[in-house]
């Protein structure tokens, strides 16, 4: 009955492109229009049928991580390729359709204590792991191609220098850096502009890494690093900065986190927020990606953004939508992955590998085929503290990269 109900199901969402699936039973179907490249994958447990009516991402993500999911020649891009072009993503499906509302609060409410526990699932993995495919400053976050044959280093150093022209730094400052990951912007800021930076991160590890990384460069003077969440701080800064951290705050917490911010900064102070999101409507994240890879993270809609800032009375002073930059860097990020699979196995096994995989890839094709780009949200508590045109942003840019690279 389930197979049947399985295979009913499938031909209602695969409507584009072509599926060839053999069921456990032995039972071959095709599903889609019979368009482009067929996508040949077998699936060999009899309960996933059953599990799939339910939650179909969460599902179809466990097997293959559990291998009960094959796919010939391993082809997962073209495979999560045609679900992404197919599935009503936003919409869920099953049980998660009536009961969404609930669960989308539920998963993005991150209290402190949560919140600690959240970044420790993801970011307190072994530091040998994100060494195989991070650049050489750990740069956990979207690289900036200024051209298509950029090295991820380049796009990696070119995107902190982009992020310090719009903070409009001068030396002293006192700089904030929420979510400041293994303290790679920090040193940058504090070794090519001369600012105090605190740097928060909820991650054991990255703590750790980015105390020594401080130790090692000499910044003990300029830098500050410290185990905290950011709503456990007070006093001013000149300057707020969170690369990469504010997908994991959580709706309910939006109006919370901008006030934080607007409370930390100095009357003239300037705020840079750089954060994945959606063009589209606000959304729900894939239950596979709650449980596996970021619990409460939740990539926004430009209106759940905004609509916080303005209530919180901040000024919006620029807004910057980056396309395909993370595309970009997730395939470098999977390249790298890929040829140090075999170390990646030593530290994990296979299952923890084809998981990554499986996170690597989707995340990549999200950005390609499902509207989720990169927003950068400069702001400030009133008017006239940035220049009133974006030419600053760019002047000596090209000039701050190259330094940077030397």
């Amino acid at each position: 009955m389930w197979e049947a109900l399985f295979v009913r199901m499938l031909k209602q969402l695969i409507r584009h492109g072509t599926l060839d699936l053999q069921l456990p039973s032995g039972r071959k179907e095709r599903f889609g229009d019979g368009d482009g490249s067929v996508v040949i994958a077998q699936i060999t447990d009899p309960g996933l049928p059953r599990r799939f009516m339910i939650n179909p991402e969460l599902t179809i993500g466990e097997a293959y991580m559990e291998g009960t999911l094959n796919i010939d020649n391993d082809d997962l891009h073209s495979f999560i390729a045609l679900g992404i072009r197919n599935m009503s993503v936003g919409r869920g499906h099953g049980l998660e359709r009536f009961f969404g509302p609930f669960l989308r609060y539920v998963s993005q409410y991150n209290p402190m204590g949560r919140a600690r526990s959240n970044v420790a699932h993801h970011y307190d993995l072994s530091g040998a792991l994100y060494d195989l495919f991070l650049d050489e400053d750990k740069q956990y976050s979207c690289a900036y191609f200024r051209h298509p044959d950029d090295t991820l280093e380049q796009a990696q150093i070119q995107k902190k220098a982009h992020i310090a022209q719009k903070l409009c730094l001068e030396p002293g400052m006192r700089v904030l850096d929420i979510g400041c990951g293994w303290g790679g912007m920090a040193i940058t800021l504090a070794k090519d502009y001369g600012v105090h930076v605190v740097g928060v991160t909820l991650s054991e590890e990255q703590h750790k890494v980015a105390r020594a990384r401080v130790d090692a460069a000499g910044l003990n003077e300029q830098i500050d690093i410290r185990l905290t969440d950011y709503r456990a701080l007070d006093g001013k800064f000149d300057r707020v900065v969170s690369v990469g951290m504010f997908e994991h705050v959580g709706v309910p917490h939006y109006r919370e986190y901008f006030s934080h911010v607007s409370d930390r900064l100095t009357d003239n102070g300037i705020a840079l927020i750089h954060t994945i999101g959606r063009e589209s409507p606000p959304g729900r994240t894939s239950p596979w990606v709650l449980k596996y890879i970021f619990p409460g993270g939740y990539v926004p809609s430009l209106s759940e953004v905004s609509k916080a800032i303005e209530k919180e009375g901040l000024w919006t002073t620029d807004v910057e939508v980056w396309q395909l930059h993370y595309a970009e860097t997730l395939k470098h990020w999977y390249t790298r992955f890929m040829a140090n699979i075999d170390k990646a196995r030593q530290i994990y096994d296979d299952r923890f590998c084809r998981m990554w995989r499986f996170y690597l890839i989707s995340a990549e094709l999200t950005f390609r085929l499902h509207r989720q780009v990169v927003f950068q949200f400069q702001l400030t508590r009133k008017q006239g503290v940035v220049p009133l045109t974006r030419d600053y942003i760019y002047q000596g840019d090209e000039k701050q990269h190259w330094r940077a690279a030397e």
